[in-house]
């Protein structure tokens, strides 16, 4: 199997343009890319890789996984081809499900998850000299992100594009802000790359209100076919927090 694999031009337009939009990426940055081993996280590890070779700013790449020690997800056969990449790779493991029953006072186990990780990126960044830490979620995310905090929190908010972490030495992007889901999974499947099928698998055992908020935006853009446009431009203002 060939490692690289270059991105469609569709794909790194887009990609490059949130870049450039939201001032994701600067010279002599040191990129930590968060990677579970889905369709999305191992599309945008070909993308940064493609513009690391390519791009003007220069900066460095690497790629961590957090292993949440669910039955059924084992990152293992991926370490080959990062090392076919010749990108680091950090790996991480914490009894997150475990945990998760005992500590989430109510909140999805998604959530939970997801807040657990982060600590644990930030803290490998910081071991190894990573000033930026990269995640892979789409526009799809972002629009069901929108819609889960306006129906369930009552707030008008979604994913940032690009914001500084609270203790001030990190800064997040999310290259794939401007992305549809429909692409990142075609590229992975036309391009062959090594997805670990169902690379959460407690987030497929129930129904969650993630999923429902994306069935129904399937509903819609099926009688809006300019749907996820109008969404973006209307989240765009929300998605700023540019940090200097």
């Amino acid at each position: 199997m060939t490692e690289y694999q270059k991105p469609p031009k569709s794909l790194l337009r887009k990609v490059g343009k949130a870049i450039a939009d939201f001032d994701m990426i600067r010279e002599g940055d040191r990129i930590l890319l968060g990677v579970s081993g889905g369709k999305d996280s191992l599309s945008l590890l070909q993308v940064l890789y493609h513009l690391k070779r390519y791009a003007p700013v220069r900066f460095e790449l690497g790629v961590i996984t957090v292993d949440p020690q669910i039955e059924g997800f084992n990152p293992a056969p991926l370490k080959a081809y990062y090392e076919g990449l010749g990108v680091p790779w950090h790996y991480a493991e914490q009894p997150i499900m475990e945990e998760a029953r005992e500590n989430m006072d109510g909140n999805s186990f998604c959530a939970y998850c997801a807040r657990m990780k982060r600590g644990i990126m930030y803290t490998t960044g910081r071991r190894e000299g990573y000033n930026v830490l990269a995640l892979a979620q789409h526009l799809d995310d972002l629009a069901e992100s929108l819609l889960m905090s306006l129906f369930h929190e009552g707030q008008l908010r979604t994913m940032k594009a690009h914001y500084l972490n609270d203790a001030g030495d990190i800064r997040i992007i999310r290259p794939l802000a401007y992305c549809r889901e429909t692409q990142t999974g075609a590229f992975a499947v036309e391009a062959g790359l090594p997805i670990i099928p169902d690379s959460c698998p407690a987030c497929f055992t129930a129904p969650t209100q993630r999923a429902y908020m994306k069935q129904l935006l399937a509903r819609e853009e099926r009688q809006n076919r300019h749907l996820f446009a109008h969404m973006l431009h209307a989240m765009k203002p929300l998605m700023d927090e540019t940090p200097p």
